[in-house]
């Protein structure tokens, strides 16, 4: 969230700041609501003034036997007159807040323009792809030519999923729900022993407060899977939710930052619509996992600490050998609460095109304020809100597809890269 003292102060420069990732704060109506806010705050402190003469009006007729009927009559409409004046006050609150609430960040000065993807900066490239001298097969034909548990079955497995859930999900037998485990335990061991981050297991299902301190909530509700029952639970989108709100209404101190963490989670998300290539395969589903990293810091190192997480997620493109770009997202495609974003985007052969693995952000102190999460200050000895920032590393699903596209040969077979041949017995390739 942003903070209200600054939209009141300056109102039109983060409009224009706003305009750049294409929403448009309404001015008037935030000029409308301060106007009122001031007017019951004068009225209020008008009346609170008038009670405190009446008051002593009535002290002094009671210390000299007069009668005090009228001042006490008039102190008892005074109260009535408050607590409707702070009924409104609260009501206009409530509704300033849930307006501030659908507000995104504010991009920083280095976000490019533009209302699209299109507009996304190529920062860097790393790897060249692979060039195939037979004909390609993508993910989804790949996992049906690989062996399942019995002769009949495959190892990627959609009409299975279909039968016992529906559309966007899958089943993984043998070697490849085996090369999928070795995936997440690859990079949750290279982020844990080499990168300074530590393992956190976190609970999948989470509290209204929760997505709308990391601000999925009340913007992005009908993408979440929202249980009801004895407690109102939502299925976790991604492990930033859970994770970040670790330092929900904390005041963490200085020498404990920064605060680096890594999980490894399911996700669910409704990804209603259609999106093309999309609803083929394993690019876009309602369960998938993801091993996310979160870093909580002190504000003036937060731009440093994006440059550092997104490195670790490349690290882990670079040691399984998948060609991949770096992008600078645009203020049009840039996320809800991020005030910058680095996209990094694996090559996938059958799509001719890079396709996106991890979006690493520096979201400032805007979900920090919205979860009352801070630091204590040295210098100042007082709490102030500190910056936070995740990113993928990575979607493991999307790894996966990345690898058996990229390693498959001309019989359908997958080599196994070499970083993740310790975790799988030294197995060279899926058959």
């Amino acid at each position: 969230m942003l903070d209200p003292k600054r939209i009141r102060s300056e109102p039109e420069q983060i409009a224009a700041s706003l305009e750049k990732r294409c929403f448009r704060l309404d001015v008037a109506w935030l000029g409308e609501v301060d106007a009122r806010r001031r007017e019951i705050q004068l009225a209020a402190e008008a009346l609170r003034n008038e009670r405190n003469l009446r008051s002593k009006e009535i002290g002094k007729a009671k210390r000299e036997g007069g009668d005090a009927g009228e001042a006490l009559a008039a102190v008892a409409g005074i109260k009535s007159r408050l607590e409707e004046l702070d009924g409104e006050l609260q009501a206009l609150q409530g509704e300033l807040r849930d307006y501030l609430l659908g507000v995104p960040n504010i991009p920083t000065d280095a976000v490019p323009p533009g209302e699209d993807e299109s507009a996304n900066r190529l920062i860097a490239e790393w790897g060249s792809p692979r060039r195939f001298d037979f004909p390609l097969r993508d993910h989804v034909e790949i996992g049906a030519g690989l062996a399942g548990t019995t002769p009949d079955s495959a190892a990627l497995d959609f009409a299975a999923a279909g039968r016992m859930t529906g559309a966007r999900f899958v089943v993984m037998q043998g070697g490849l729900a085996r090369l999928h485990r070795a995936l997440g335990q690859f990079m949750l061991d290279l982020h844990s022993r080499e990168h300074g981050y530590t393992e956190i297991n976190v609970p999948f299902l989470v509290n209204a407060d929760s997505l709308t301190g990391t601000g999925q909530l009340p913007k992005f509700a009908d993408d979440l899977f929202h249980l009801r029952g004895r407690q109102d639970y939502y299925l976790i989108p991604t492990a930033e939710v859970p994770v970040t709100n670790m330092a929900r209404e904390r005041i963490v101190e200085a020498d404990s930052l920064p605060l680096r963490w890594v999980a490894h989670t399911p996700c669910f998300r409704q990804e209603a619509g259609g999106y093309g290539a999309d609803t083929r395969g394993m690019i876009r589903q309602h369960q998938f996992e993801k091993v996310e990293l979160v870093q909580i810091c002190r504000p003036q190192d937060s731009a440093a600490a994006l440059e550092t997480l997104t490195g670790h997620a490349e690290r882990v493109l670079q040691l399984l050998e998948l060609p991949y770009r770096k992008m600078a997202l645009c203020g049009g495609d840039l996320g809800f609460s991020a005030s910058f974003t680095y996209d990094l985007e694996v090559w996938i052969p059958s799509q001719k095109c890079y396709r996106e693995i991890s979006s690493c952000s520096n979201f400032g102190d805007f979900q920090a304020r919205r979860m009352r999460a801070r630091w204590r200050n040295p210098e100042s000895g007082k709490p102030e809100l500190v910056h936070t920032l995740n990113g993928s590393g990575l979607a493991i699903g999307r790894a996966l597809v990345a690898v058996l596209e990229n390693y498959q040969d001309a019989e359908g077979r997958v080599a196994i890269p070499q970083s993740l041949r310790p975790y799988m017995d030294g197995i060279e390739r899926l058959e």
